[in-house]
């Protein structure tokens, strides 16, 4: 019996999470199905990592804008450290760390549904000059991380669009 219940709590919970636009993080229902990516640095890691994620989301990646339902123009994308604190000696003790994106996107008939933003996200970084190494790979780790949460709001963002038919 305790068996049956557990069951038939589960297949509740199942039907709910479908009935409520559920999608495991990374999975957004995107409503268009082609997309031209206008990069300045089309081979960098977030380029590519933003382009992985579109397709996993079923839309087509095409050759040229005239194919497309939507443009995403990536105007630039900043990875920056500035200074965050200094030890009284003067050596560094914390750095904030920045990544910056700046986009906007267009339908056919170049309207905007996404308008020119610019997207920061940051990450303060503690610092220990005496191990250099770890210090520099918890950096990139940082910048990484940043990069995969920047593309995963940018997949949020362009899901949220509202494109009117043609």
């Amino acid at each position: 019996m305790r068996l049956l219940i557990r069951l038939l709590v589960l297949l509740v919970a199942a039907v709910l999470l479908a009935g409520c636009s559920f999608h495991l993080r990374g999975q957004a229902a995107i409503p268009f199905e082609t997309l031209y990516l206008k990069a300045t640095n089309p081979g960098t890691p977030f380029i590519k990592e933003l382009s992985r994620n579109l397709e996993a989301n079923k839309v087509k990646l095409v050759d040229t804008a005239a194919q497309a339902d939507v443009v995403l123009d990536i105007v630039s994308e900043i990875p920056d450290k500035q200074i965050l604190s200094l030890s009284g000696s003067g050596r560094v003790n914390e750095f904030q760390l920045f990544y910056r994106v700046s986009l906007r996107a267009y339908d056919r008939e170049r309207n905007d549904v996404i308008p020119a933003e610019e997207i920061v996200m940051h990450s303060d970084f503690p610092y220990d000059d005496n191990n250099v190494i770890a210090m520099e790979s918890q950096e990139t780790l940082l910048y990484q991380n940043m990069r995969s949460d920047m593309v995963q709001r940018i997949v949020r963002r362009l899901s949220r669009i509202n494109l009117k038919p043609h």
